[in-house]
């Protein structure tokens, strides 16, 4: 197994395409070619991270967080940055950065939350926008079936639970192929009408290059009529935070010493005790002041999150009981999440190295201390 067929099982997990855009996500340091001998899942990429991959001979390290974050001018080794860098570089270690495109995923960081949490009734808190795409094209009437198929088995009409959708309209195209064309059916020079259905079908964004090569080896026709536009339709399955019901609900100061022992944390930072039952919770891995509004929006009686400033708690405006876990805390399940959604792949493709040599780094990488 390569690194190029690491990247390509690690996109079908969480597709890169989804990352935010001010993130830096893929392959950070290494050679798409280079063989594998066992992976490293981590948090964050520090020195001792790489060293704990020298040791257990695992030259890929899949990190949540990117190390290169901003582009570096130099490496001299002055920063834990330059010299991680350094040191993966001199060890032939790549190193892969998910982040973003997991946190959006619907299987991904804040799932695993609800899922320590124990909430039910997911949904997608913040859905993210653009991510859906519409193919219309036009094709013979005896076709339509073959092609239909092809691009259901491509991955296009699946829409939240359900899959195989599409619409057709049966009706008459015309063409007239000039002296280089090759037409399949009617002759060149001469205008030919035939009975097609336009069909269309959604898919999502990360799978437009499938869809359209599927398309064209599909198609009969020697020049294929499509047209693809971006739906502003939200995605039920793809975008930051989650919300999601507690199976009963709880007291504030109970809820508060819940969440402490689920996220094993320090302390837990709150706004204004309320004096109401917790049910319906909010939850964004990482920071998500950005995610305030929604969680009040979406009726939350509980945002958990991280990161959260002085002024950040005043947004809760007597509406939502604000928590704030820490920001390592909030994304510890990360590294158990990762392992289990790769090897579930990889075993399928590379069955040796599933087989043990897919680990979890035993390194706590938090900065954060309580005293």
């Amino acid at each position: 197994m390569k690194v190029k067929d690491a990247v390509r099982l690690i996109n079908e997990i969480a597709p890169l395409s989804y990352s935010e855009d001010f993130d830096n996500t893929g392959l950070l340091v290494g050679d798409m070619n280079q063989d594998i001998t066992g992976i490293l899942v981590t948090l964050d990429t520090l020195e001792s991270v790489v060293d704990e991959a020298i040791d257990q001979n695992c030259n890929f390290v899949l990190s949540f967080h990117p190390i290169v974050f901003k582009g570096l001018k130099r490496i001299t080794g002055k920063t834990y940055v330059e010299r991680v860098v350094t040191k993966a570089i001199k060890n032939d270690i790549s190193i892969f950065a998910i982040h973003t495109a997991l946190d959006n995923s619907w299987n991904g960081v804040n799932a695993m939350i609800c899922e320590k949490l124990g909430l039910n009734k997911r949904q997608i808190l913040i859905p993210q926008e653009g991510t859906i795409l519409k193919l219309l094209t036009y094709v013979p009437l005896k076709a339509v079936d073959e092609l239909r198929n092809s691009l259901f088995d491509a991955g296009a009409g699946n829409i939240g639970n359900y899959s195989n959708c599409s619409f057709n309209v049966e009706g008459k195209g015309s063409f007239k192929g000039n002296e280089a064309s090759n037409p399949t059916i009617g002759e060149k020079g001469e205008t030919h009408f035939e009975e097609e259905v336009q069909l269309g079908i959604t898919f999502q964004k990360h799978l437009k290059h499938k869809v359209i090569q599927t398309l064209l080896e599909s198609h009969p026709y020697e020049e294929v009529a499509y047209e693809i536009t971006t739906l502003d339709n939200h995605n039920q399955h793809i975008g930051m935070g989650m919300i999601g019901e507690l199976p009963e609900a709880m007291e504030e100061a109970k809820f508060l010493e819940y969440i402490k022992n689920v996220f094993q944390t320090g302390c837990v930072r709150h706004s204004e005790l309320l004096n109401k039952d917790i049910q319906k919770v909010a939850v964004l891995g990482g920071s998500g002041s950005f995610a305030i509004g929604a969680a009040k929006a979406a009726g939350a009686d509980a945002f958990i999150t991280a990161d959260l400033k002085y002024h950040d708690f005043f947004s809760a405006e007597n509406a939502i009981l604000l928590t704030d876990v820490g920001h390592y805390e909030s994304e510890q399940y990360t590294k158990e999440l990762l392992v289990a959604l790769l090897s579930k792949k990889i075993t399928n493709f590379a069955p040796a190295l599933a087989e043990g040599r897919i680990i979890r780094s035993q390194i706590n990488t938090n900065p954060v201390r309580y005293y």
